[in-house]
């Protein structure tokens, strides 16, 4: 079992990569972040939204909300646990959908700031580049690139 470990008796599991740390601070700290901009912008009163300026509140909600998943799948990446490739790829899927929202929005004559362009386009880089860096580490690609299920030997998926 060199290499591998057990988690509440839970199949083994192998080791996290040297880098599956501090991707996982980062994926926290962006997530702490994420509710404490957005939870100021929402619940901070009159001042806080006249800082926000013309930001867009579907945009400013989903960045709330998705915050605590942020921290969910650090503490994913953390335990090296292979919900946390489904979870970092859910979360870049959520930012691109977000993305075309906003791009619709914007195209229809809607109100924004243009620091949510930019905070939108590092989010989503942030998380395509984290769900491609978990996933892979967790062999969940197959060689054509798709994300698939492994079978242990007794057929169960892993």
């Amino acid at each position: 079992m060199t290499g591998e470990r057990r988690i509440n008796g839970a199949s083994p599991v192998a080791a996290p990569p040297k880098w599956a740390l501090p991707v996982a601070g980062f994926a926290v700290l962006f997530g702490i972040a994420s509710i404490a901009s957005g939870g100021n912008v929402i619940f901070g009163g009159e001042d806080a939204r006249g800082w926000a300026g013309k930001a867009v509140p579907a945009v400013v909600w989903f960045n709330f909300l998705t915050g605590f998943l942020y921290i969910a799948a650090g503490l994913g990446i953390y335990l090296w646990q292979r919900w946390a490739c489904w979870l970092a790829s859910f979360l870049a899927i959520s930012l691109i959908a977000v993305g075309a929202f906003f791009v619709i929005h914007v195209a229809t004559g809607g109100a924004y700031e243009m620091r949510t362009v930019g905070a939108l386009a590092f989010r989503t880089a942030v998380w395509i580049s984290i769900a491609f860096v978990v996933c892979k580490g967790l062999n969940r690609f197959k060689a054509s690139g798709a994300i698939h299920e492994t079978r242990n030997n007794t057929g169960v998926s892993q």
